[in-house]
């Protein structure tokens, strides 16, 4: 394997439990409402991801382009679903 390849993976690998580390210590009260901001951010990542499938002529960049912008979609949707399940619990009736 490649250098660039190793030390993609190691920071994809650290990136895991980094996060897992950060949304743990999160408190239920807060999770929901930070949700919405990580909105923006998890759509700036798709547009990255495109970017990233589309740039590159390699097929495996390629394919790891594909499964990113999948699983940045899956992360937007899901993460609008849950805020607009939020709001619709603040609603009067």
């Amino acid at each position: 394997m490649s250098s660039a390849l190793l030390v993609g993976v190691y920071v994809f690998v650290l990136s895991i439990f980094v996060g897992f580390e950060i949304i743990s210590k999160v408190p239920p009260m807060l999770h929901t409402p930070l949700m919405s901001g990580t909105n923006a951010i998890s759509g700036i990542t798709l547009v990255g991801a495109v970017v990233a499938a589309g740039y590159s002529q390699e097929p495996l960049n390629i394919v790891l382009g594909g499964l990113a912008v999948v699983c940045g979609a899956i992360n937007v949707f899901g993460g609008y679903m849950v805020t607009d399940r939020m709001l619709r619990m603040f609603k009067k009736k």
